[in-house]
């Protein structure tokens, strides 16, 4: 899977934009849950980002091994792993690079925060699931977690919350868009404005994603070899709902 720039460009900024506290204490009751009825200790967060979950599982006694195709956002994790005081590997691997850059199998693999749409086309997320699955144990635990696509496409939604954050006297502003393309994909375009004693600077980067439905993503799973395949709208285990739910939230197990 080639590089993505949009996120070695937001690799320094973007635990600015997320409320690390407001986010995991909403997501980790769940996620902790579905990990403990899964009998699980090794953890593998696939596209870990700035390590943030996987931190977080570390510091709740799970041993996690967190990998990314960035990088600059792999430098962070460890980083905020060191400043955290916890135990947590991290390695520079993309989708389809797992199964050859970490010592599996684990007993769960999380992709979270809409990662799983940075897939190329259906043919590529079918080999991305089966290399999910080449790392799991037999009865491992998936998780898949992305914006509910099924609402977003109906509705054309384009935008999102815009984010904001301060610290002293610097300011940051994270404004987010989809562009619906003619061959199915999205755009998804993020511009930041940073205001400082220094002056002002405005940054935009793109990336394609491709807006994955319940339709297309389960028949995927189970073609990549996982079962007992179960939907939810939230991390917080809430009914999936495709006219309404915010999120897509995937459960499954690795077949035998």
């Amino acid at each position: 899977m080639s590089r993505v720039p949009l996120y070695d460009q937001l690799s320094a900024v973007y635990d600015r934009f997320v409320d690390w506290p407001a986010r995991l204490s909403f997501e980790l009751p769940f996620l902790e849950k579905l990990l403990a009825d899964a009998g699980a200790r090794r953890v593998l967060d696939a596209a870990c980002g700035t390590g943030q979950h996987a931190i977080a599982l570390a510091k709740a006694g799970f041993d996690v091994v967190g990998a990314d195709l960035s990088q600059p956002m792999v430098e962070v994790a460890r980083r905020n792993a060191e400043q955290a005081g916890v135990h947590a590997e991290f390695v520079a691997a993309g989708f389809g690079e797992l199964a050859e850059k970490t010592a599996g199998p684990f007993d769960a693999l999380l992709c979270l925060g809409n990662s799983i749409p940075h897939v190329n086309d259906l043919a590529h997320l079918t080999a991305v699931l089966r290399d999910f699955r080449a790392v799991l144990r037999p009865g491992g635990l998936l998780l898949l977690q992305q914006r509910n696509f099924d609402m977003v496409l109906r509705r054309r939604e384009r935008f999102l919350p815009p984010q904001v954050h301060t610290a002293g006297e610097d300011e940051w502003l994270f404004f987010r868009y989809y562009d619906f393309l003619e061959d199915g994909r999205l755009r998804f375009n993020m511009v930041m404005v940073h205001r400082s004693p220094a002056g002002d600077t405005c940054q935009m980067e793109s990336t394609l994603l491709l807006p994955l439905t319940s339709a297309q993503l389960l028949p995927a799973c189970a073609d990549a070899g996982f079962a007992d395949l179960a939907l939810y709208g939230s991390m917080q285990g809430e009914p999936f709902d495709p006219e309404h739910s915010s999120d897509l939230v995937l459960v499954g197990r690795a077949g035998g």
